[in-house]
């Protein structure tokens, strides 16, 4: 029994310090990538678009960034509603 409490312990102490890196290394992210800001390349390739489109220049006023499956979950409906149930006709 004395063993499994010392490995609960010592896992329980690198799951402490796992965490505390984890913590670390997204707050270094966030700092080089805040979650309300776009990284300056997209919003220059974003005015490039939409130049090109218009044909004139473009002031793009402003970028979200949305993370989450948003797109992945509309073409996978898309494509679900694209093809006919099986059985009918």
């Amino acid at each position: 029994m004395s063993d499994d409490k010392a490995t609960i312990e010592s896992l329980t102490e690198l799951v402490s310090q796992l965490s505390a890196r984890i913590d670390a290394l997204e707050n270094e992210l966030h700092r080089y990538n805040p979650y309300d800001e776009a990284p300056e390349e997209v919003v220059l390739a974003i005015s490039a678009a939409c130049a090109a489109f218009l044909g004139k220049r473009a002031v793009v006023k402003k970028v979200r960034v949305r993370r989450g499956q948003t797109w992945a979950a509309q073409a996978r409906s898309d494509i679900h509603h694209s093809h006919a149930a099986f059985g009918t006709r």
